[in-house]
């Protein structure tokens, strides 16, 4: 995620997520995976405004542990309480890791940031087994 200003546009993808989560008054968490760790940046909570210093920390590389993302997210996706659960992945597809769909999502997204010149299109393969809604980054934004 961190080549070609893909992190930079994931990061603005986040805002506007986080922005209008804010507006609707959702309960939202932010778990980050990079390398061999599954953060969980933000715990689970009504969203709050956000601004570009809240998530200027947050990086990238050293590979994808996907299936740790995935297992995290089904985690805290059981303890909502919420109507309805969303999930967004926003990656790059530069993981051969594919996991199953959480359980506990109501609702799937899959933002798609690959820029890679042979394309592997492996989030997009992931959104179809997930049954899950696709979209690339440009279409998201």
């Amino acid at each position: 995620m961190r080549n070609d200003g893909n992190l930079a546009r994931a990061k603005g993808l986040l805002l506007a997520l986080m922005q209008e989560a804010y507006q609707r008054r959702d309960h939202v968490a932010l778990l980050c995976f990079a390398g061999n760790v599954a953060e969980l940046r933000l715990s689970p909570r009504r969203a709050s405004a956000w601004n570009d210093d809240w998530i200027a920390p947050i990086g990238a590389g050293g590979g994808t542990p996907l299936a740790l993302g995935v297992e995290r997210a089904e985690q805290l996706l059981v303890r909502s309480e919420a109507r309805q659960r969303w999930l967004w992945l926003l990656t790059d597809g530069r993981t051969s890791e594919s996991p199953a769909r959480p359980e506990a999502a109501d609702v799937a997204c899959v933002v798609d940031f690959e820029a890679a010149r042979l394309p592997l299109h492996r989030a997009r393969q992931l959104a179809e087994r997930w049954q899950a809604r696709y979209l690339a980054a440009d279409q998201a934004a």
